[in-house]
């Protein structure tokens, strides 16, 4: 009994010897989000929309999944900018209850109109139309438009190749490095890579900016029909949205005022203002938010392009 009581001892200081240190339990630090109601109005000449897809092919009003899909689209028709800020999904933030927990989980559990206040106190931008889709939706608004042509790294390549999409989702058939037409069912796959080329959730933002930024390049010369048909596919192709019709047509009215400029792009969070944790068995990101919000306000008020790493 002594010697089998000594082993499993021995076992144990093993496990906990070789077991990463981010990979151990941590207390978050405390997170203290501005006051909404405080916050101000965007400044003159500022639209913001917030983007949201649910981890669901079919989403269901009622009973949405998570939100891993976040970006805010900034519309300037001022300073005559194009912006996309996204946001990783397992950044931790400061729930309605009062708890700490993860950001993808706001929509599912308090609805889309709470996740655009998360968004807004955390980050001190104030953001209240969202539309909110699923991934079958993205997947017909980008096939509406033809597909998107996507450039891919050799991890990449390989990872859709082999494991996640068809031979006649691109255009040519996948094979090494280098640009492809996507399908719009293989530029959502796309989009969701996590585990192929490293980065993580930081690079799957990235590919997500980078689709969005991609198609906007691609309706640099879309008419005025085409960009109404375009308006009501979006109009027919989403969950939950309080962006009325006569709003989705004025957005359109800027986008075409705005389609020759060059789409800016920003990850919130930023480099060097957060830090991997372990919390309630989840592998999560605590932000610096004060950092944050500086960026922040430093990318809305003045032009400049951030590309990840």
């Amino acid at each position: 009994m002594l010697i089998r009581n000594r082993l499993t001892a021995l076992l144990f200081t093993l496990i906990l010897a070789l077991t990463p240190f981010a990979a151990l339990a941590a207390t978050p630090n405390p997170i203290e989000p501005l006051d909404y109601d405080s916050l101000p109005d965007p400044v003159e000449g500022q639209h913001h929309y917030l983007l949201l897809c649910v981890d669901q092919w079919e989403g269901k009003p009622h009973n949405l999944g998570n939100t891993d899909g976040i970006v805010m689209v900034t519309l300037d028709t001022r300073a005559k900018r194009v912006m996309l800020t996204s946001c990783i999904r397992d950044l931790l933030v400061l729930r309605p209850d009062g708890v700490i927990g993860r950001v993808n989980y706001i929509a599912k559990t308090y609805g889309p109109e709470e996740l655009c206040k998360v968004f807004s106190t955390h980050f001190g931008v104030k953001v209240e139309k969202y539309i909110l889709f699923d991934m079958k939706q993205i997947q017909a608004i980008i096939q509406h438009l033809g597909g998107v042509d996507i450039t891919v790294t050799d991890s990449e390549a390989n990872y859709l190749k082999r494991y996640a999409i068809s031979p006649t989702a691109t255009t040519p058939a996948m094979g090494r490095a280098g640009t492809y037409r996507f399908t719009g069912h293989a530029a959502v796959i796309y989009m969701r890579i996590r585990k192929a080329g490293g980065g993580g959730d930081m690079m799957r933002t990235q590919r997500v900016r980078t689709v969005l930024s991609t198609l906007a390049d691609q309706c640099r010369n879309i008419t005025k029909e085409e960009a109404v048909a375009l308006v009501n596919s979006v109009g027919e192709n989403n969950t939950l949205t309080n962006v009325t019709l006569q709003e989705l047509m004025e957005a359109m009215n800027m986008a075409m005022e705005l389609r020759g400029v060059v789409v800016e792009e920003i990850r919130m969070p930023i480099d060097g203002a957060y830090e991997p944790i372990n919390y309630v068995s989840m592998a999560v990101q605590q932000a610096d938010f004060i950092k944050c919000r500086e960026a922040m306000q430093d990318y809305l008020l003045k032009s400049f392009l951030v590309i990840d790493d």
